[in-house]
């Protein structure tokens, strides 16, 4: 099978597999290149309420694929750079579920979702220094708001590689699973996620990015929307809430 994004769709979770086995799931540059059109697809799809973005086998994702770098690599940079903005941007809850490597641009994917569960034996590392690319400032941002200016210095000046222990206290992942409990787990908080509102969960995600400017726009979309009366007469009921607020595409 040719190197590539593979996707499904099961309970309203959208599930991302990259898909390059050979190369321990290394991102080439047609793969870049499609992730943004997916995720727009995805975003687009009223049955999809959340998303997990994985690799295939015992790797997450060893970076980008080297031989991309040897044309180019302002324009591979470029790609993934864009790639990462786009799932940034997702605009419902996005889970990395790593194992193994997740390794340069694994790391920045890893970084651009919401939320990062990894596998014990999970190992990471941002290794721009390796090979003498100064980092997107973008990306550099996102990795420093992630985990500190101290712990994203210690990643980008040396390169090293962390395990996933250390990952968890730096709050580069937020859980650590016993190795064969990721995925069971990863299934367990995606029912949570997809069972809440997404108004709730599209407007937290703005405010905790850092956007300033929406709070009228979501003042406007409660005030419109039935996810409010609905929570709490479910409560006052003792059943599970029906939320029907949706995000139908992405602004």
């Amino acid at each position: 099978m040719e190197p590539q994004l593979l996707h499904s769709v099961t309970d309203a979770v959208a599930t991302v597999v990259v898909h390059h086995p050979a190369k321990r799931n290394a991102m080439t540059a047609a793969m870049w290149r499609s992730l943004p059109p997916l995720l727009d697809e995805l975003a687009a799809a009223s049955d999809v309420r959340a998303l997990v973005l994985t690799g295939e086998g015992a790797t997450f994702c060893a970076g980008a694929d080297i031989s991309t770098l040897r044309g180019s690599p302002e324009e591979a940079q470029r790609l993934a750079v864009a790639a990462e903005e786009a799932l940034a941007a997702f605009p419902k809850p996005t889970l990395a579920a790593v194992r193994g490597h997740c390794v340069g641009g694994g790391s920045q994917l890893a970084a651009a979702c919401d939320l990062r569960f990894a596998e014990e034996g999970a190992l990471f590392g941002v290794t721009p220094a390796k090979l003498g690319i100064v980092y997107p400032s973008s990306s550099t941002r996102r990795l420093a708001a992630l985990v500190g200016p101290a712990t994203a210095k210690y990643l980008l000046f040396s390169g090293e590689l962390i395990d996933a222990a250390r990952a968890l206290r730096t709050g580069l992942v937020d859980e650590v699973l016993p190795e064969g409990e990721l995925g069971k787990r990863v299934a367990e908080f995606t029912r949570i996620l997809v069972s809440r509102s997404q108004l709730t969960q599209a407007a937290a995600k703005e405010f905790a990015n850092g956007r300033t400017d929406r709070d009228a726009h979501w003042t406007e979309q409660a005030r419109g929307s039935a996810d409010t009366a609905e929570g709490v007469a479910a409560f006052l009921e003792r059943r599970q809430p029906r939320f029907t607020w949706s995000v139908a595409a992405p602004e």
